[in-house]
């Protein structure tokens, strides 16, 4: 009788744990367009990562010339926290922004 109730718990167990890290996200949704002076690209997974960015060349055919990219991501973290950050990157760096990343203080 003992051994039922234990076979019956771990059955219990098994079938309520969460599913593995192992199994495959599925494309949700893929998008890209790319051109000679400007891309675009979206995707997105079942597994709740998505990313999302839009880029242009600026000051084409000068010393200057330099790509600007504006975007965002998305995924979720081991805490099960879904985390977003959004992003401009050009001639100043790349400038995330999210709520959970630290901000510098005022210079």
């Amino acid at each position: 009788m003992k051994f039922i109730i234990v076979f019956v718990a771990l059955f219990a167990l098994a079938v309520a744990a969460p599913p593995s890290k192992s199994e495959e996200a599925v494309v949700l949704r893929l998008e890209s367009d790319v051109g000679p002076e400007s891309f675009k690209y979206g995707w997105e997974t079942s597994d709740g990562q998505s990313a999302d960015a839009e880029g242009q060349l600026k000051n084409i055919g000068t010393e200057e010339e330099a790509i600007s990219v504006k975007g965002s991501y998305r995924f979720v973290g081991d805490d099960g926290v879904t985390y977003e950050v959004t992003y401009i990157a050009d001639e100043n760096g790349f400038q995330p922004q999210g709520a959970h990343l630290p901000v510098a203080p005022e210079a």
